[in-house]
C-alpha cells in the first residue's frame, strides 16, 4: 500500500527518466490519468497509453527525449503538497516555475490544471507538484 501515489507517480517518472528508459508503467487511478494528460499536452511527455484491462489498471508512459543530445523533456519534478502539510494557495499568490517556463499542477474545484490556466481563471487550489 502506497500512502502518496502522487508521490510514488513522481518518483517512477523521475527514476525512468535518470535510468534513460524509453517507457514507464504505473499503477493507475483518476488523478494520475489526469497529470498524464498534463504532461501530454505540455510536451513533456512524448505518449501514453491506458490499459484498463488489470485490476489495478495501468498508465504506460513514453518519455521523450531529444533526438541528438539525448536529453530528458523533464529536468525536474517535485512535490510540492504532501500528505502531512497541504499547500494551499489562493487565485493571487500563484506560484511560477523557472520564471514561466515550467509548470506547477494544481487540484482545483474544476479539476486539475496548470498554473497558468488556473490564472486565466482566477481560482486557486492544492499544489500538488512542480514540473521543469
Amino acid at each position: 500500500m502506497v500512502t502518496d501515489p502522487i508521490a510514488d507517480y513522481l518518483t517512477r517518472v523521475r527514476n525512468a527518466v535518470m535510468a534513460n528508459h524509453r517507457i514507464v508503467e504505473i499503477p493507475s487511478s483518476n488523478m494520475k490519468k489526469e497529470i498524464t494528460k498534463i504532461l501530454f499536452d505540455k510536451g513533456y511527455i512524448l505518449n501514453y497509453k491506458f490499459e484498463d484491462e488489470t485490476i489495478p489498471g495501468i498508465i504506460k508512459i513514453a518519455l521523450k527525449y531529444h533526438p541528438i543530445s539525448k536529453v530528458s523533456a523533464i529536468s525536474k519534478l517535485e512535490r510540492v503538497s504532501k500528505p502531512g502539510l497541504r499547500r494551499y494557495v489562493g487565485a493571487d499568490e500563484l506560484p511560477r516555475v523557472l520564471n514561466g517556463l515550467g509548470i506547477a499542477i494544481l487540484s482545483t474545484n474544476r479539476g486539475l490544471m496548470t498554473d497558468k490556466e488556473a490564472r486565466t481563471l482566477q481560482i486557486g487550489g492544492e499544489v500538488l507538484c512542480y514540473i521543469s
